[in-house]
Protein backbone atom coordinates (compact mmCIF):
# COMPACT_ATOMS: atom_id res chain seq x y z
CA UNK A 1 0.00 0.00 0.00
CA UNK A 2 1.49 3.32 -1.22
CA UNK A 3 1.92 5.99 1.66
CA UNK A 4 -0.54 8.47 0.96
CA UNK A 5 -3.26 5.86 0.52
CA UNK A 6 -2.25 4.31 3.99
CA UNK A 7 -2.73 7.76 5.67
CA UNK A 8 -5.93 8.38 3.64
CA UNK A 9 -7.01 4.78 4.63
CA UNK A 10 -5.76 4.98 8.00
CA UNK A 11 -7.86 8.48 8.73
CA UNK A 12 -10.61 6.51 7.40
CA UNK A 13 -10.11 3.83 10.49
CA UNK A 14 -9.99 1.01 7.55
CA UNK A 15 -6.58 0.34 8.20
CA UNK A 16 -6.60 -3.06 9.68
CA UNK A 17 -3.97 -4.51 11.93
CA UNK A 18 -2.78 -8.01 11.21
CA UNK A 19 -2.25 -10.28 14.48
CA UNK A 20 -3.40 -12.82 16.16
CA UNK A 21 -7.00 -12.24 16.59
CA UNK A 22 -7.22 -8.34 17.18
CA UNK A 23 -8.30 -5.49 14.69
CA UNK A 24 -9.45 -2.09 15.78
CA UNK A 25 -9.52 1.42 14.66
CA UNK A 26 -6.38 2.64 13.17
CA UNK A 27 -4.80 6.11 14.52
CA UNK A 28 -5.52 9.51 12.33
CA UNK A 29 -1.96 9.13 11.26
CA UNK A 30 0.83 6.59 11.88
CA UNK A 31 4.20 8.23 11.98
CA UNK A 32 7.34 6.47 10.52
CA UNK A 33 10.14 5.62 13.05
CA UNK A 34 13.75 6.09 13.08
CA UNK A 35 15.86 4.64 16.07
CA UNK A 36 19.61 6.20 15.64
CA UNK A 37 21.37 4.34 18.42
CA UNK A 38 24.94 5.24 18.82
CA UNK A 39 27.57 3.05 20.90
CA UNK A 40 29.14 3.94 23.68
CA UNK A 41 28.26 8.16 23.17
CA UNK A 42 28.67 9.34 26.79
CA UNK A 43 25.67 11.98 28.62
CA UNK A 44 28.65 14.37 28.03
CA UNK A 45 29.64 13.63 24.67
CA UNK A 46 27.76 15.81 22.35
CA UNK A 47 27.07 19.54 23.03
CA UNK A 48 23.83 19.42 23.66
CA UNK A 49 24.47 18.20 27.06
CA UNK A 50 26.99 20.31 27.65
CA UNK A 51 30.34 19.01 25.75
CA UNK A 52 32.35 22.44 25.38
CA UNK A 53 35.55 20.66 24.10
CA UNK A 54 33.81 19.75 20.87
CA UNK A 55 31.16 20.78 18.65
CA UNK A 56 28.34 18.48 17.50
CA UNK A 57 26.09 20.80 15.35
CA UNK A 58 24.01 18.30 13.33
CA UNK A 59 22.83 16.73 16.26
CA UNK A 60 22.22 20.29 18.42
CA UNK A 61 20.09 21.08 15.38
CA UNK A 62 18.04 18.23 16.10
CA UNK A 63 18.10 18.56 19.66
CA UNK A 64 16.97 22.17 19.46
CA UNK A 65 13.57 21.00 17.35
CA UNK A 66 13.01 18.28 19.55
CA UNK A 67 12.23 17.04 23.18
CA UNK A 68 15.61 16.27 24.76
CA UNK A 69 15.31 14.38 28.00
CA UNK A 70 18.09 14.23 31.09
CA UNK A 71 16.52 11.09 32.68
CA UNK A 72 16.57 8.40 30.06
CA UNK A 73 18.19 5.22 30.70
CA UNK A 74 19.70 2.62 28.36
CA UNK A 75 18.69 -0.96 29.64
CA UNK A 76 22.24 -2.02 30.54
CA UNK A 77 25.62 -0.39 30.87
CA UNK A 78 26.54 -2.85 27.76
CA UNK A 79 25.42 -3.24 24.66
CA UNK A 80 24.37 -6.52 24.08
CA UNK A 81 21.96 -6.80 26.93
CA UNK A 82 21.05 -3.04 25.93
CA UNK A 83 19.93 -4.02 22.87
CA UNK A 84 17.61 -7.23 23.77
CA UNK A 85 15.81 -5.48 26.39
CA UNK A 86 15.17 -2.19 23.88
CA UNK A 87 13.86 -4.74 21.13
CA UNK A 88 12.28 -7.26 23.11
CA UNK A 89 10.63 -5.20 26.24
CA UNK A 90 12.31 -7.64 28.47
CA UNK A 91 15.27 -6.65 31.28
CA UNK A 92 17.83 -8.50 30.01
CA UNK A 93 18.81 -9.97 33.50
CA UNK A 94 15.71 -11.90 33.15
CA UNK A 95 17.16 -14.21 31.04
CA UNK A 96 20.39 -16.30 30.84
CA UNK A 97 22.48 -15.76 28.01
CA UNK A 98 22.31 -12.09 27.50
CA UNK A 99 25.41 -10.54 28.55
CA UNK A 100 28.24 -9.54 26.14
CA UNK A 101 28.13 -11.93 23.20
CA UNK A 102 31.23 -13.27 21.13
CA UNK A 103 30.87 -12.77 17.38
CA UNK A 104 30.08 -16.44 16.75
CA UNK A 105 27.40 -16.44 19.11
CA UNK A 106 23.53 -17.99 18.02
CA UNK A 107 20.68 -15.78 18.48
CA UNK A 108 19.28 -15.17 21.52
CA UNK A 109 15.79 -13.23 20.57
CA UNK A 110 13.98 -16.54 19.92
CA UNK A 111 11.88 -16.41 16.69
CA UNK A 112 8.06 -15.96 17.59
CA UNK A 113 8.27 -13.48 20.46
CA UNK A 114 6.70 -10.30 19.87
CA UNK A 115 9.60 -7.66 19.54
CA UNK A 116 9.58 -4.47 18.26
CA UNK A 117 10.35 -4.60 14.83
CA UNK A 118 7.40 -7.78 14.87
CA UNK A 119 4.68 -5.56 16.42
CA UNK A 120 5.54 -2.78 13.93
CA UNK A 121 5.73 -5.14 10.99
CA UNK A 122 1.94 -6.93 11.57
CA UNK A 123 0.83 -2.81 11.52
CA UNK A 124 1.83 -2.88 8.14
CA UNK A 125 5.10 -1.20 8.77
CA UNK A 126 8.70 -1.84 6.14
CA UNK A 127 10.59 -2.99 9.11
CA UNK A 128 15.03 -2.62 8.78
CA UNK A 129 17.99 -2.89 10.61
CA UNK A 130 21.13 -1.46 9.84
CA UNK A 131 24.65 -0.93 11.52
CA UNK A 132 25.67 -3.20 14.57
CA UNK A 133 23.89 -6.15 15.54
CA UNK A 134 25.65 -7.67 18.66
CA UNK A 135 22.69 -9.83 19.39
CA UNK A 136 23.77 -13.74 17.66
CA UNK A 137 23.23 -15.37 14.52
CA UNK A 138 22.07 -18.68 13.62
CA UNK A 139 21.14 -21.28 15.58
CA UNK A 140 24.80 -22.63 16.60
CA UNK A 141 27.75 -23.99 14.71
CA UNK A 142 26.62 -21.10 12.09
CA UNK A 143 28.76 -22.02 8.44
CA UNK A 144 29.34 -18.37 7.39
CA UNK A 145 29.60 -19.13 3.36
CA UNK A 146 25.67 -20.41 3.75
CA UNK A 147 22.44 -18.78 4.34
CA UNK A 148 22.95 -17.30 7.47
CA UNK A 149 19.79 -18.09 9.66
CA UNK A 150 17.50 -17.33 12.14
CA UNK A 151 18.87 -13.30 12.25
CA UNK A 152 17.02 -10.09 11.97
CA UNK A 153 14.77 -11.65 9.10
CA UNK A 154 13.31 -14.08 11.95
CA UNK A 155 12.52 -11.60 14.84
CA UNK A 156 10.34 -8.79 12.63
CA UNK A 157 12.50 -6.70 10.14
CA UNK A 158 11.99 -7.18 6.56
CA UNK A 159 15.79 -6.13 5.34
CA UNK A 160 19.24 -6.06 7.47
CA UNK A 161 22.37 -4.92 7.33
CA UNK A 162 24.88 -5.79 9.67
CA UNK A 163 28.30 -6.01 11.25
CA UNK A 164 27.63 -9.42 13.34
CA UNK A 165 29.29 -8.12 16.48
CA UNK A 166 31.21 -5.11 16.93
CA UNK A 167 33.52 -4.05 15.14
CA UNK A 168 36.13 -5.38 17.55
CA UNK A 169 35.03 -8.98 17.27
CA UNK A 170 35.41 -10.80 14.12
CA UNK A 171 34.30 -11.70 11.88
CA UNK A 172 34.85 -8.46 9.94
CA UNK A 173 32.05 -9.02 7.41
CA UNK A 174 28.85 -7.37 6.38
CA UNK A 175 26.05 -9.42 6.15
CA UNK A 176 23.12 -8.36 4.19
CA UNK A 177 19.77 -10.36 4.88
CA UNK A 178 20.82 -14.15 4.75
CA UNK A 179 24.56 -13.72 3.26
CA UNK A 180 27.69 -12.40 3.86
CA UNK A 181 28.01 -9.33 1.37
CA UNK A 182 31.18 -9.82 -1.45
CA UNK A 183 31.78 -13.23 -0.36
CA UNK A 184 34.05 -15.23 -2.81
CA UNK A 185 33.07 -18.73 -2.54
CA UNK A 186 36.47 -19.82 -3.45
CA UNK A 187 37.98 -18.08 -0.30
CA UNK A 188 35.93 -19.54 2.65
CA UNK A 189 35.16 -17.44 5.94
CA UNK A 190 36.29 -19.71 9.18
CA UNK A 191 35.49 -18.45 12.76
CA UNK A 192 36.39 -19.43 15.84
CA UNK A 193 36.82 -18.02 19.40
CA UNK A 194 38.72 -21.14 21.22
CA UNK A 195 41.41 -21.83 18.66
CA UNK A 196 43.32 -19.95 15.82
CA UNK A 197 41.47 -21.27 12.48
CA UNK A 198 44.18 -20.34 9.18
CA UNK A 199 46.93 -19.17 8.74
CA UNK A 200 46.07 -15.19 9.17
CA UNK A 201 48.90 -13.42 11.76
CA UNK A 202 47.77 -12.10 15.13
CA UNK A 203 48.12 -8.92 17.01
CA UNK A 204 50.08 -10.79 19.74
CA UNK A 205 52.43 -12.66 17.31
CA UNK A 206 52.84 -9.95 14.72
CA UNK A 207 52.54 -6.30 16.58
CA UNK A 208 54.90 -5.16 13.57
CA UNK A 209 52.25 -6.07 11.55
CA UNK A 210 49.72 -3.15 13.18
CA UNK A 211 48.91 0.08 12.38
CA UNK A 212 47.00 0.49 15.66
CA UNK A 213 47.86 -1.22 19.13
CA UNK A 214 45.72 -3.09 21.89
CA UNK A 215 45.89 -1.99 25.35
CA UNK A 216 44.56 -4.94 26.56
CA UNK A 217 43.08 -7.88 24.86
CA UNK A 218 42.39 -7.46 21.13
CA UNK A 219 45.20 -9.44 20.10
CA UNK A 220 44.29 -11.82 18.13
CA UNK A 221 43.26 -12.23 14.12
CA UNK A 222 44.71 -9.05 12.16
CA UNK A 223 42.26 -7.07 9.87
CA UNK A 224 43.14 -3.97 7.85
CA UNK A 225 46.27 -3.80 10.14
CA UNK A 226 44.08 -4.13 13.96
CA UNK A 227 44.08 -7.19 15.83
CA UNK A 228 40.65 -8.46 17.13
CA UNK A 229 38.84 -10.57 19.45
CA UNK A 230 38.85 -14.02 17.73
CA UNK A 231 39.93 -15.69 15.32
CA UNK A 232 38.99 -15.82 11.52
CA UNK A 233 40.71 -16.80 8.16
CA UNK A 234 39.69 -16.60 4.52
CA UNK A 235 36.78 -13.91 3.38
CA UNK A 236 39.46 -11.61 2.13
CA UNK A 237 37.15 -10.18 -0.57
CA UNK A 238 34.09 -9.64 1.83
CA UNK A 239 36.48 -7.80 4.78
CA UNK A 240 35.07 -4.58 5.82
CA UNK A 241 37.30 -1.61 5.88
CA UNK A 242 37.20 -0.12 9.02
CA UNK A 243 37.02 4.09 7.87
CA UNK A 244 34.23 3.27 5.57
CA UNK A 245 32.71 1.69 7.96
CA UNK A 246 30.09 4.94 8.94
CA UNK A 247 30.16 5.63 5.06
CA UNK A 248 28.73 2.22 4.10
CA UNK A 249 26.56 1.57 6.47
CA UNK A 250 24.69 5.59 6.54
CA UNK A 251 24.44 5.11 2.68
CA UNK A 252 22.42 1.84 3.62
CA UNK A 253 20.58 3.35 5.80
CA UNK A 254 19.21 6.24 3.35
CA UNK A 255 18.91 3.93 0.71
CA UNK A 256 15.67 1.98 3.06
CA UNK A 257 14.60 5.25 3.83
CA UNK A 258 14.61 6.05 0.16
CA UNK A 259 12.78 2.57 -0.82
CA UNK A 260 10.03 3.09 2.09
CA UNK A 261 9.15 6.59 1.25
CA UNK A 262 5.34 5.60 0.30
CA UNK A 263 4.65 4.03 3.31
CA UNK A 264 4.91 4.09 7.11
CA UNK A 265 8.44 2.42 8.02
CA UNK A 266 10.65 1.57 11.04
CA UNK A 267 14.56 1.88 10.75
CA UNK A 268 16.71 0.88 13.64
CA UNK A 269 19.77 2.94 12.72
CA UNK A 270 22.43 1.30 15.09
CA UNK A 271 26.10 2.84 14.18
CA UNK A 272 29.41 1.41 14.69
CA UNK A 273 30.60 4.79 16.06
CA UNK A 274 32.15 5.38 18.93
CA UNK A 275 33.02 1.95 19.95
CA UNK A 276 36.46 0.98 19.45
CA UNK A 277 38.64 0.48 17.53
CA UNK A 278 38.02 3.79 16.74
CA UNK A 279 39.44 4.64 13.31
CA UNK A 280 37.06 7.10 11.34
CA UNK A 281 37.17 8.58 7.80
CA UNK A 282 40.13 10.65 7.08
CA UNK A 283 37.03 13.14 6.27
CA UNK A 284 36.64 13.36 10.18
CA UNK A 285 40.45 12.24 11.25
CA UNK A 286 42.48 15.24 13.70
CA UNK A 287 39.31 17.12 13.43
CA UNK A 288 38.23 17.26 17.17
CA UNK A 289 41.57 17.97 18.30
CA UNK A 290 40.41 15.24 20.82
CA UNK A 291 41.74 12.16 19.10
CA UNK A 292 40.45 8.94 17.67
CA UNK A 293 37.46 9.31 20.32
CA UNK A 294 36.34 12.88 19.52
CA UNK A 295 36.93 11.92 15.45
CA UNK A 296 34.14 9.03 16.22
CA UNK A 297 32.08 11.45 17.64
CA UNK A 298 32.41 14.18 14.54
CA UNK A 299 31.70 11.39 11.95
CA UNK A 300 28.49 9.92 14.51
CA UNK A 301 27.06 13.37 14.13
CA UNK A 302 27.75 13.42 10.50
CA UNK A 303 25.78 9.73 10.39
CA UNK A 304 22.69 11.31 12.31
CA UNK A 305 22.77 14.70 10.24
CA UNK A 306 22.53 12.33 6.65
CA UNK A 307 19.40 10.26 8.21
CA UNK A 308 17.82 13.58 8.99
CA UNK A 309 19.19 15.08 5.51
CA UNK A 310 17.49 12.54 3.95
CA UNK A 311 14.23 13.02 5.93
CA UNK A 312 14.15 16.81 5.18
CA UNK A 313 15.04 16.23 1.43
CA UNK A 314 12.44 13.64 0.80
CA UNK A 315 9.45 15.62 3.13
CA UNK A 316 9.26 12.81 5.50
CA UNK A 317 10.07 15.18 8.54
CA UNK A 318 7.03 15.65 9.16
CA UNK A 319 5.85 12.52 9.09
CA UNK A 320 8.43 10.50 10.96
CA UNK A 321 9.16 10.30 14.53
CA UNK A 322 13.21 10.63 15.47
CA UNK A 323 14.59 9.19 18.41
CA UNK A 324 18.54 9.33 19.13
CA UNK A 325 20.09 7.97 22.02
CA UNK A 326 23.18 5.66 23.25
CA UNK A 327 23.14 1.97 24.20
CA UNK A 328 25.14 2.50 27.23
CA UNK A 329 27.71 4.91 29.28
CA UNK A 330 31.17 6.23 27.80
CA UNK A 331 34.80 4.09 28.01
CA UNK A 332 37.68 5.75 26.88
CA UNK A 333 40.54 2.98 27.01
CA UNK A 334 38.67 0.28 25.66
CA UNK A 335 41.44 -2.08 24.30
CA UNK A 336 43.29 0.16 21.86
CA UNK A 337 46.10 2.52 22.49
CA UNK A 338 44.00 5.24 20.46
CA UNK A 339 44.94 8.53 23.00
CA UNK A 340 41.80 8.45 24.02
CA UNK A 341 42.97 9.19 27.76
CA UNK A 342 46.06 11.03 26.75
CA UNK A 343 43.90 13.79 24.70
CA UNK A 344 40.82 14.40 26.55
CA UNK A 345 41.49 17.94 27.45
CA UNK A 346 39.13 18.56 29.93
CA UNK A 347 36.29 16.38 27.93
CA UNK A 348 34.14 15.16 30.47
CA UNK A 349 32.47 11.76 28.34
CA UNK A 350 29.98 11.01 31.32
CA UNK A 351 29.14 15.06 32.16
CA UNK A 352 28.35 15.77 35.81
CA UNK A 353 27.73 12.12 36.35
CA UNK A 354 29.83 9.29 38.15
CA UNK A 355 30.89 6.14 36.15
CA UNK A 356 30.07 4.85 32.96
CA UNK A 357 30.12 1.68 30.52
CA UNK A 358 30.03 -1.14 32.83
CA UNK A 359 29.34 0.82 35.83
CA UNK A 360 26.07 0.48 37.78
CA UNK A 361 26.69 4.66 38.76
CA UNK A 362 24.23 6.53 36.29
CA UNK A 363 27.07 6.97 33.55
CA UNK A 364 26.43 3.71 32.90
CA UNK A 365 22.78 4.08 31.60
CA UNK A 366 21.62 7.51 32.05
CA UNK A 367 22.49 8.91 28.13
CA UNK A 368 21.65 11.45 25.30
CA UNK A 369 18.47 10.62 24.27
CA UNK A 370 16.06 12.83 22.21
CA UNK A 371 12.86 12.73 20.21
CA UNK A 372 12.08 14.68 17.08
CA UNK A 373 8.18 14.53 15.43
CA UNK A 374 7.50 18.37 13.83
CA UNK A 375 4.03 19.57 14.65
CA UNK A 376 3.57 17.01 17.22
CA UNK A 377 6.52 17.12 19.73
CA UNK A 378 7.46 20.77 20.97
CA UNK A 379 11.13 21.22 21.64
CA UNK A 380 12.16 21.71 25.09
CA UNK A 381 13.84 19.51 27.61
CA UNK A 382 12.20 16.53 29.81
CA UNK A 383 13.46 15.34 33.34
CA UNK A 384 10.73 12.70 33.08
CA UNK A 385 12.19 9.04 33.65
CA UNK A 386 12.27 6.97 31.17
CA UNK A 387 14.04 4.09 29.40
CA UNK A 388 14.29 2.13 25.80
CA UNK A 389 12.45 -0.80 27.48
CA UNK A 390 9.48 1.31 27.10
CA UNK A 391 9.45 1.59 23.17
CA UNK A 392 7.74 -1.47 22.52
CA UNK A 393 4.86 -0.56 24.82
CA UNK A 394 5.16 2.56 23.80
CA UNK A 395 4.74 2.25 19.66
CA UNK A 396 2.01 -0.25 20.18
CA UNK A 397 0.08 2.52 21.67
CA UNK A 398 1.33 5.36 18.99
CA UNK A 399 0.71 2.92 15.98
CA UNK A 400 -2.71 1.19 17.51
CA UNK A 401 -0.75 -2.10 18.05
CA UNK A 402 -1.50 -4.70 20.92
CA UNK A 403 0.80 -6.54 23.12
CA UNK A 404 0.16 -10.11 24.81
CA UNK A 405 0.07 -10.47 28.26
CA UNK A 406 3.07 -12.05 28.36
CA UNK A 407 4.97 -9.44 25.62
CA UNK A 408 7.06 -7.12 26.31
CA UNK A 409 6.90 -7.84 30.12
CA UNK A 410 8.74 -4.82 31.23
CA UNK A 411 7.90 -2.43 28.89
CA UNK A 412 5.61 0.64 29.63
CA UNK A 413 3.75 2.71 28.03
CA UNK A 414 5.62 6.16 27.95
CA UNK A 415 3.87 7.79 25.03
CA UNK A 416 2.19 10.83 26.46
CA UNK A 417 6.11 11.64 27.96
CA UNK A 418 7.66 10.78 24.81
CA UNK A 419 5.40 13.25 23.06
CA UNK A 420 6.27 15.92 25.81
CA UNK A 421 2.42 15.70 27.14
CA UNK A 422 3.15 14.94 29.70
CA UNK A 423 6.50 15.86 32.56
CA UNK A 424 5.80 12.24 34.15
CA UNK A 425 6.75 8.56 33.02
CA UNK A 426 7.92 5.96 35.00
CA UNK A 427 7.37 6.00 38.77
CA UNK A 428 10.56 3.85 38.82
CA UNK A 429 13.23 1.74 36.72
CA UNK A 430 15.66 -0.94 37.33
CA UNK A 431 19.61 -0.69 35.88
CA UNK A 432 21.63 -3.42 35.28
CA UNK A 433 25.36 -3.37 35.20
CA UNK A 434 25.89 -6.75 36.78
CA UNK A 435 24.98 -5.69 40.26
CA UNK A 436 21.58 -4.22 40.23
CA UNK A 437 20.03 -1.14 40.57
CA UNK A 438 16.46 1.04 41.38
CA UNK A 439 15.47 4.64 40.08
CA UNK A 440 12.52 5.47 42.08
CA UNK A 441 11.82 9.05 41.99
CA UNK A 442 14.72 11.39 43.40
CA UNK A 443 15.97 8.30 44.91
CA UNK A 444 18.77 5.81 43.80
CA UNK A 445 19.48 2.26 45.17
CA UNK A 446 22.22 0.02 44.28
CA UNK A 447 21.98 -3.51 45.69
CA UNK A 448 25.09 -4.78 47.73
CA UNK A 449 27.73 -6.70 45.76
CA UNK A 450 31.09 -8.25 46.39
CA UNK A 451 32.22 -7.66 42.70
CA UNK A 452 35.23 -5.82 41.65
CA UNK A 453 34.94 -1.92 42.10
CA UNK A 454 36.82 -0.66 39.27
CA UNK A 455 37.52 -2.45 35.97
CA UNK A 456 41.03 -2.37 35.83
CA UNK A 457 41.31 -2.13 32.10
CA UNK A 458 39.08 0.98 31.67
CA UNK A 459 39.68 2.62 34.60
CA UNK A 460 35.93 2.92 35.26
CA UNK A 461 34.22 2.78 39.08
CA UNK A 462 31.74 0.10 38.96
CA UNK A 463 29.66 0.94 41.73
CA UNK A 464 29.61 -2.77 43.29
CA UNK A 465 30.28 -2.78 47.40
CA UNK A 466 29.06 -5.02 49.84
CA UNK A 467 26.81 -2.22 51.79
CA UNK A 468 24.05 -0.73 50.08
CA UNK A 469 23.85 2.26 48.58
CA UNK A 470 21.22 5.38 47.69
CA UNK A 471 22.03 8.34 46.63
CA UNK A 472 19.69 11.43 46.43
CA UNK A 473 19.61 12.04 42.99
CA UNK A 474 17.88 15.58 42.98
CA UNK A 475 20.43 17.29 45.51
CA UNK A 476 23.68 14.71 44.20
CA UNK A 477 23.89 13.97 40.46
CA UNK A 478 27.06 12.99 40.52
CA UNK A 479 26.23 10.10 43.42
CA UNK A 480 29.38 11.20 45.74
CA UNK A 481 27.32 10.83 49.06
CA UNK A 482 25.88 7.46 49.81
CA UNK A 483 23.28 8.16 52.24
CA UNK A 484 22.09 5.03 52.94
CA UNK A 485 22.66 5.03 56.62
CA UNK A 486 20.75 8.05 57.36
CA UNK A 487 17.81 7.02 55.52
CA UNK A 488 16.98 3.14 56.29
CA UNK A 489 13.57 3.30 55.51
CA UNK A 490 13.53 4.38 52.16
CA UNK A 491 17.13 1.39 51.61
CA UNK A 492 14.75 -1.27 52.96
CA UNK A 493 11.54 0.04 50.89
CA UNK A 494 13.39 0.17 47.83
CA UNK A 495 14.99 -3.52 48.50
CA UNK A 496 11.90 -5.17 48.71
CA UNK A 497 10.62 -3.37 45.35
CA UNK A 498 13.62 -4.11 43.43
CA UNK A 499 13.19 -8.19 45.38
CA UNK A 500 9.26 -7.96 43.71
CA UNK A 501 10.52 -6.80 40.20
CA UNK A 502 13.24 -9.77 40.06
CA UNK A 503 11.22 -12.66 41.47
CA UNK A 504 8.29 -11.71 39.54
CA UNK A 505 7.99 -12.34 35.56
CA UNK A 506 7.19 -9.12 34.35
CA UNK A 507 6.99 -5.17 35.85
CA UNK A 508 4.84 -3.83 33.30
CA UNK A 509 1.56 -2.65 34.61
Amino acid sequence: MKRREFLRCSAAGLVPLAGAGFSIAAPSRRPSIVIIYADDLGYGDISCYGADRLRTPKIDRFASRGLRFVNAHAPSATCTPSRYAMLTGEYAWRKKGTGVLPGDARLIIQPGRTTLPSMLQKAGYATGVVGKWHLGLGAGDLDWNQDIKPGPLDIGFDYCFLLPATGDRVPCVYVENRRVVGLDPKDPIQVSYEKQVGSDPTGREHPELLKMHPSHGHDQTIVNGISRIGYMSGGKAARWVDEEIADVITRKATAFIEQNRERPFFLYFATHDIHVPRVPHPRFAGKSGLGPRGDAILEFDWSAGEILKTLDRLNLAQDTLVILTSDNGPVVDDGYKDQAVELLAGHKPAGPLRGGKYSAFDAGTRVPFIVRWPGHVKAGTSDALLGQVDFVSSFAALTGGQLGGDDAPDSFNVLPALLGKSKTARSHIVEHAGTLSLIQGQWKYIEPSNGQKVNKNTNTELGNDPAPQLYDLAADIGEKNNVAASHPEKVSELSDLLKRIRTQARSRP
